[in-house]
């Protein structure tokens, strides 16, 4: 009895939210059927939930709700085939669509793996069958037919995670017409393209009377040095394309692996911004196994969003050089955390705190995520430098344009600060060894 009574008050301690609440999770481990009196009740709670978000954004009887993503990577995708799960069902409320560029043609090998994944699912094959769309996947496999992204995304399978199929989407390739009319805008676009696709969506929205609330998961930095040396964060980046106030610009991380999260593992993440919306948006955004928190800091969760993709490139390196030695990873961790909080200290003021779902996101990107898988191949051998930062099955490293980003910010002389050994004034970044040694490996070559 005290053993199982010390495991029932372990996982209420494990799916805690930040007020104390207990969150009563069924994740794809366990218990994860649903009887249908479950699904009759969770179904009431969405459109209760859908109701009062409506009503917060002031949406009159039979005007929808429209959400649009702009950008389809595994966690863009993820993220708005979570809401067509959860909400897709209460059509006349919501409209849910996702934008992806078209033309990027699935290549031969993925076209062949993408039929094993359809042929290994029993709903996925029916699903196809049901809707005539089985044949194409069968002659992409032959090699008689192209298939593409945006098309297959419609099926519910995005190219950079083709082994978890996801409902399917409604895919739209035109900018324009996907964004127009947007009460939210997810982007999910890594940070290197917030600025060139923001820019034509604050044309788009130039004769807007009403300013739409905007969500980034982007994960990276810019570096300006005019008129003094200082970070431009994503969400900075669509303020300044868009027009669209602040308060109406919101950050959302945690540690979220796309797979993992679609797949009913319990995951969780905090929306931060202003609290006219992180609050309300917390509450739509939650499900049973995502647990969303909100918070108003959201420059240190940006940059440390960003760094985390930095350290996580060398976490991947350590791993494979190490035979995936626990101790060398938890002495490396340790090392990269340090350097993390000392350089968003000097980026932020006040920053919070390292804890949460803050620790929890750079844990599991160190741990796994595309920056520590590139880092260990990298380590290896099997990739060069010169093979870029895209990937096909992982989309863009970001970490290695935030590598030069922040470097190159912290060797600025007019941010130089006093050595605690020397004593003398030193550029901020001779104080980070781990930066110093990424940049000289990926940036100097």
């Amino acid at each position: 009895m005290f053993r199982f009574n010390a495991l029932m008050n372990f996982t209420q301690l494990v799916t805690m939210d930040e007020s104390g609440n207990v969150n009563h999770v069924a994740n794809g481990h366990t218990n994860g059927v649903q009887t249908e009196e479950e699904k009759v009740i969770e179904t009431h709670n969405n459109e209760a939930r859908l109701r009062k978000f409506r009503e917060a954004l002031g949406k009159a009887e039979g005007d929808p709700l429209r959400v649009v993503g702009v950008g389809a990577g595994a966690w863009g995708s993820v993220f708005i085939a979570m809401l067509q799960d959860t909400y897709g069902a209460f059509r006349d409320s919501i409209q849910l669509r996702l934008w992806r560029r078209g033309g990027k043609e699935v290549d031969r090998q993925t076209a062949e793996h993408l039929f094993e994944v359809i042929n290994s699912r029993e709903d996925v094959l029916r699903r196809l069958i049901r809707k005539c769309a089985y044949l194409k996947y069968v002659e992409g496999r032959l090699g008689e037919r192209i298939l593409y992204a945006d098309e297959i995304l419609r099926d519910g399978f995005c190219v950079n995670m083709i082994d978890t199929p996801l409902c399917p989407l409604k895919v739209v390739t035109n900018l324009e017409e996907a964004v127009w009319d947007a009460d939210i805008v997810v982007a999910g676009l890594p940070s290197t393209e917030i600025r060139r696709v923001f820019k034509d969506i604050g044309r788009y929205w130039r004769e807007r009377r009403t300013k739409p609330i905007i969500i980034s998961l982007a994960k990276g930095v810019e570096t300006a040095l005019d008129p003094h040396p200082h970070i431009i964060t994503p969400t900075q980046m669509i303020v300044d394309m868009t027009g669209v106030p602040s308060e109406n610009v919101l950050y959302l991380g945690g540690p979220n692996i796309a797979s993992e999260v679609y797949n009913k593992e319990y995951a969780n993440a905090r929306i931060c911004g202003s609290e006219k919306w992180r609050k309300p948006l917390a509450k739509f955004l939650r499900q049973p196994h995502f647990i969303v928190w909100d918070n108003p800091d959201i420059i240190t969760h940006e940059v440390m969003g960003g760094l985390k993709n930095v350290y996580a490139i060398g976490a991947g390196m350590v791993g494979a050089l190490t035979n995936e030695s626990a101790t060398s990873k938890a002495v490396y961790f340790s090392h990269s955390t340090s350097e993390m909080i000392y350089i968003t200290r000097l980026l932020a003021e006040n920053p919070g705190p390292l804890a949460g779902p803050l620790l929890a996101d750079t844990y599991v990107t160190l741990l796994k995520g595309r920056n520590a898988w590139y880092g260990g191949k990298l380590a290896k051998g099997e990739i060069t430098i010169e093979t870029g930062d895209t990937f096909s099955g992982k989309g863009t490293i970001q970490g290695i344009s935030a590598v030069e980003a922040f470097y190159e910010l912290l060797r600025q002389p007019s941010l130089s600060v006093m050595h605690p050994e020397l004593g003398k004034p030193v550029r901020p970044v001779e104080l980070c060894p781990i930066l110093r040694a990424l940049y000289k490996i990926l940036i100097q070559k």
